[in-house]
């Protein structure tokens, strides 16, 4: 186990004048779980490889356990890497895959065959050790590749996308299963998603990234109830916030006939107007006044149930997100009023970085 530093760490790839990473700066705890997550491209997976020695660094450090590891090449990093791809041997049994590692490293035969049962026992693939990858199903080969890193037993765990080629149930079990596994080993994992469910669910942390440029990494819970940026509030959340622009007036922010507080040290770095975040389940369905919302779409989740629409902002038609009673919800087409619970509001600014203010 050990902690990870990225310190200002760049990759430049060659025909590019943008860093895929741009100084990147990001410290990982020992035995801390942290997702890397944001849209394609925004260079997560970048970040992952140039920790694992796949990708040069063009500028900066990188350390595992407080030694400097940039120029270090990959076998010499102490880490394990379990790819979206598997990358599984077609010709060896699930023993011999797990165990393939080891075997070049010139572990003892009985410690390879002692590792590979425990993590067998662990992963519930005892049934198929002498079976090749070709005769498993996707979650089955995945679990092979989790256990190939485990029998190692690496200082860092790393993960690139380890289950978008799973279906939707199979990733709900394995990313829980994954978690688990994490906090038996106490190993220092960075695991790369672009679902920002997956993110939410599994990380002590989350690093959003954009561009290359790390944006925020907090808990789970703080990027959501505080995010840094319009980026991150966006990013964050399903479905993601709704965001526009009100105009500033009275010590506060104008939504239709609703004046939405703001702290006097907000307006005064705000100008004469911001974006408005709010979550859909704090846009609150009211008898009267308030929005009109124009419903496009319903979904229910069972457990919840949310309504698409479309309302007219400040003069503005702006698409629109609630979160409404799930025992009773409006109909497609229906025109429903809805105000916005002003405890709950955040207000970013309105140029390019879209820094937050307020709430």
């Amino acid at each position: 186990m050990a902690a990870v530093i990225y310190d200002q760490a760049t990759k430049l790839f060659p025909g590019s004048d943008v860093p895929a990473v741009d100084h990147l700066d990001l410290s990982i705890e020992d035995g801390e779980f942290l997702v890397l997550v944001g849209p394609s491209g925004c260079g997560k997976t970048t970040s992952l490889r140039m920790l694992a020695g796949l990708e040069h660094v063009d500028g900066g450090h990188i350390s595992i356990g407080g030694r400097d590891v940039t120029q270090s090449e990959p076998k010499d990093r102490d880490i394990a890497m379990v790819f979206q791809n598997y990358a599984l041997y077609p010709h060896m049994t699930v023993a011999d895959n797990m165990g393939f590692a080891l075997k070049l490293a010139g572990v003892d035969k009985a410690e390879i065959r002692r590792r590979v049962g425990e993590a067998a026992d662990m992963l519930d693939l005892g049934a198929y050790l002498s079976r090749k990858p070709k005769a498993l199903s996707g979650g089955q080969r995945q679990r092979v590749a989790m256990g190939r890193a485990i029998v190692r037993q690496p200082q860092v765990f790393l993960m690139d996308e380890p289950l978008s080629n799973l279906d939707a149930k199979l990733r709900v079990e394995t990313r829980a299963q994954i978690a688990q596994l994490q906090r038996r080993f106490a190993t220092t994992t960075v695991y790369v998603t672009h679902d920002q469910v997956e993110a939410m669910t599994m990380g002590d942390r989350v690093a959003v990234l954009k561009g290359g440029v790390l944006q925020q990494c907090a808990s789970p819970r703080e990027l959501y109830r505080k995010p840094a940026n319009v980026f991150v509030a966006g990013f964050m959340g399903s479905p993601s916030m709704n965001l526009f622009t009100a105009p500033v007036k009275d010590g506060g922010v104008w939504v239709g006939d609703q004046l939405i507080p703001v702290p006097r040290e907000a307006l005064t770095a705000a100008g004469s107007e911001v974006i408005l975040g709010i979550r859909p389940e704090h846009v609150e369905i009211t008898e009267s006044g308030g929005l009109e919302l124009e419903i496009d779409l319903v979904e229910e989740l069972g457990s919840e149930a949310f309504v698409f629409g479309r309302s007219v902002i400040n003069g503005q038609t702006e698409n629109l997100v609630a979160r409404v009673d799930w025992r009773n919800p409006p109909e497609k087409g229906q025109v429903i009023h809805v105000r916005i619970d002003d405890a709950h509001a955040h207000v970013f600014n309105t140029d390019a970085a879209g820094d937050r203010l307020a709430a």
